[in-house]
């Protein structure tokens, strides 16, 4: 097999999911610029990430915030039929911990009772749906933390939080993993309860064997190495999925690749390491996109970063690994530098044109659907139907 036919193979697998919080109205604290193409029902998402799919081939999988998209009464077998119809299907299951005003000094980590037996109920429901659906994920992020020192003690947080995710973990069915997200600000400016990935590490391995610690390219403070973090988690077999994102300061929500896409083609590439040089399992890592567009066109920003994603991914997978050990055994610090460089500026284009011709898409999915004509189509029908319901932008609440 020669490397091309290699890459190809790697990118039959490479899988990507899209969040339904990423089609719908959605902005910062300061507000939010509705689009009218929009997504406002839990229908309308899964419309949109099957239309991403559609022209990618590549997001088979929506994440789902159950706050968000799984209201009281909403049925999650028919909303997994309706996810099938547009050619996709439910992935992970996102709890919704900070929304609710009980939450105020916390969910799992809060020093108020009420707070914690709510966020359990929220959580076994989560589950309850996860099973209708046939999910094997529930993601995790908490905005858990305090703002002022003396607000709360530290440690006693830390094991409530320890005893939620070890109660959480066992109620799990068989199959599924939980993943443990961590960043480090916001909205907890003194401490944040899960503030880096080590605090991931430590709460998922205490929570069960099916806890793992999932990283968001985007919650990370300036000039943290994250090539670093996800080496070191593939090797202790913790890393359980990542958030793909970008940003210039800590959590910006930018398209992939739009800051640093070098940054990006390191991580994949210290994934690539763990398989062909150290015998790492890296089949079951979750790769998942988190990003709501106040500003970008929503599907437009998705199929940017869907293709990015795979883009880099097979520059990645270019590296020559025999090549990188020898010279890193002998030293040689520019060789080694220079493998990395020659793949990450090696144009991929042509291979990843033959990869979509093969599965009948256009070699420019962006392009693609652009000529579709689907946005206008969508907003104008999305208007009608949102002003014959009262309603006068479209839903989704995220900051």
């Amino acid at each position: 097999m020669n490397n091309q036919d290699h890459v190809i193979n790697l990118l039959n697998d490479f899988k990507i999911e899209t969040p339904s919080w990423g089609y719908a109205d959605t902005g910062t604290r300061f507000g939010k610029f509705v689009q009218a193409a929009a997504a406002s029902t839990i229908d309308e998402k899964l419309a949109d990430a099957g239309t991403v799919h559609k022209y990618t081939a590549c997001c088979p999988t929506v994440a789902v915030h159950v706050l968000w998209d799984f209201s009281v009464g909403v049925d999650a077998q028919q909303t997994a039929s309706v996810a099938a119809k547009h050619g996709v299907k439910i992935g992970s299951i996102n709890p919704n911990l900070f929304q609710d005003q009980v939450y105020k000094f916390g969910s799992a980590a809060s020093p108020d009772p009420q707070a914690r037996a709510h966020a359990s109920r929220h959580v076994q429901d989560c589950i309850a749906i996860g099973k209708a659906v046939g999910s094997d994920l529930l993601s995790f992020w908490f905005a858990d933390g305090t703002n002022y020192p003396g607000q709360d003690d530290i440690v006693s947080r830390k094991k409530r939080l320890q005893g939620a995710l070890r109660q959480w973990h066992d109620a799990m069915p068989k199959g599924m993993t939980m993943l443990v997200e961590y960043k480090p600000f916001e909205p907890a400016f003194y401490h944040t309860d899960i503030a880096d990935w080590g605090m991931a590490y430590l709460l998922a391995k205490e929570a069960g064997p099916n806890a793992k610690v999932l990283v968001d390219t985007g919650h990370h403070l300036p000039g943290a190495n994250i090539e670093h973090i996800v080496a070191l988690l593939l090797d202790e077999g913790m890393l359980g999925g990542f958030h793909f994102n970008d940003r210039k300061y800590a959590d910006d929500d930018l398209t992939l690749g739009s800051i640093d896409p070098y940054a990006v083609f390191r991580i994949f590439h210290e994934i690539r390491n763990a398989a062909e040089i150290h015998g790492t399992d890296v089949s079951q890592i979750a790769y998942m996109v988190d990003q709501s567009h106040n500003m970008k066109p929503k599907i437009e920003a998705m199929i940017q970063t869907v293709t990015t994603a795979q883009e880099l991914f097979a520059k990645a997978c270019l590296v020559d690994r025999k090549k990188l050990q020898d010279a890193q055994a002998n030293r040689d610090i520019v060789a080694a530098e220079t493998l990395l460089k020659d793949a990450f500026f090696t144009d991929v284009k042509p291979l990843l044109t033959q990869w979509r011709k093969s599965r009948n898409l256009e070699a420019d999915p962006l392009a693609a659907y652009r000529a579709s004509g689907y946005e206008a189509r969508v907003a104008k029908e999305r208007e009608a139907a949102r002003a014959a319901r009262g309603i006068t932008s479209g839903g989704g609440s995220y900051a």
